[in-house]
């Protein structure tokens, strides 16, 4: 599995950042969470407005921070998927 964070660095990316790495650790997995902050990068994946959050190179969020709920669902769906 590999998770992306899309955005220039805001504080929107770096709570995003905090928030993927706790889910990530209470759920005992062992990912390594890549910071994406090249804009020609970010452009493409269908993004409007960061912060991003990719799954396995599927955009699942963007233009917000996830729940911790929200970001254990995605993570948990994409898991399912494997």
């Amino acid at each position: 599995m590999n998770i992306k964070i899309l955005g220039p660095g805001c504080a929107k990316c770096h709570k995003l950042e905090e928030t993927v790495a706790e889910v990530i650790k209470e759920m005992g997995l062992d990912i390594k969470v890549e910071k994406v902050s090249d804009m020609k990068k970010i452009m493409q994946y269908p993004i409007l407005m960061t912060p991003g959050l990719v799954i396995n190179d599927k955009l699942v969020v963007s233009g917000k921070v996830p729940s911790k709920a929200e970001v254990t669902k995605h993570i948990t769906t994409a898991l399912a998927r494997k």
